[in-house]
């Protein structure tokens, strides 16, 4: 026998929901893919090595990061390029960018890692295998990682309104997955714990990705960033192209996305009256938020 759903109040109407303005400002909930991906994490105890560290001075080289998620492991395989300014460019015809990174079935050796050396910078034009689970670039916000090495640098801490207003060292341009300039396809994943859902491993590529801009940062300045600052700092996005036309292909799955949020949302609503550890537990989350 199933159980009975909880009380809701009526769901909103499409005409108010399904409008771009709105969509585009919607925060995070714990049905959003990285919030599902950070609890699956947190269960498994997940703990993040960083076996490589090849990086110089002045922040250029490469780094591996290795994590293990429902029993099996993988890799981020970072490289920080020297990027001349002219060639800095967010727009998909660009063939440079200060970073280019592979999430990596398993933990790759040295001839491994020579070989992508050779591969991920060139991006579209290089050579990949199904060792390869995503692909991904990104570029620097050239002011905001500047200004925090130079905080860094002089003993101090950055600017706290800079970062709330900027928000990320390094802004993707692309996060390839499912199969593309043949890497590996959805098949090899799907059934894994940890990224049998949609968009798992690219998620957990940008994660990865968020702390390696932070331990870069740090690296060039010589200094620690101030631990509630980093969490203030995750990861643009520059284009979001690719996501354009799925959404348009696939309106079924959007319905349903936006249906399981509208739902929660609405039982929500449907609570008349909260007790005082519920009410004290929300300004908990609201603080750190």
């Amino acid at each position: 026998m199933n159980a009975a759903f909880p009380p809701q109040v009526p769901l909103r109407s499409p005409s108010e929901v399904m409008r771009l303005s709105r969509m585009g400002a919607m925060f995070p909930t714990r049905l959003s893919f990285l919030r599902t991906l950070m609890r699956k994490l947190a269960a498994d105890g997940a703990q993040v090595t960083r076996p490589v560290w090849e990086i110089d001075a002045q922040g250029f080289g490469h780094a591996v990061y290795a994590v293990d998620l429902g029993g099996f492991t993988y890799s981020l395989v970072a490289f920080s390029n020297d990027l001349p300014p002219d060639q800095r460019t967010d727009r998909v015809i660009a063939q440079a960018w200060d970073s280019t990174y592979v999430l990596y079935d398993g933990v790759p050796d040295a001839a491994e890692i020579a070989r992508l050396k050779k591969n991920a910078p060139l991006q579209e034009a290089g050579r990949f295998s199904d060792r390869e689970l995503v692909l991904s670039r990104a570029n620097k916000s050239v002011r905001l990682f500047a200004h925090v090495v130079e905080a860094l640098k002089s003993g101090a801490q950055p600017d706290r309104k800079l970062i709330g207003d900027i928000g990320y060292l390094m802004r993707t341009t692309a996060v390839y997955g499912n199969g593309k300039f043949g890497i590996a396809d959805r098949g090899v994943i799907a059934d894994r714990p940890g990224l049998d859902g949609p968009f798992m491993a690219e998620m957990l590529t940008v994660w990865l990705i968020r702390g390696f801009t932070h331990d870069l940062v740090e690296h060039v300045g010589g200094a620690v960033l101030d631990r509630d600052l980093k969490r203030h700092l995750g990861i643009g996005n520059s284009t979001g192209l690719g996501m354009a036309p799925f959404l348009v292909s696939h309106p079924d799955l959007l319905n349903n996305w936006m249906l399981v949020r509208e739902t929660a949302l609405a039982r929500v609503r449907a609570i008349g009256r909260l007790d005082k550890a519920q009410i004290g537990q929300l300004t908990e989350l609201a603080e750190r938020a």
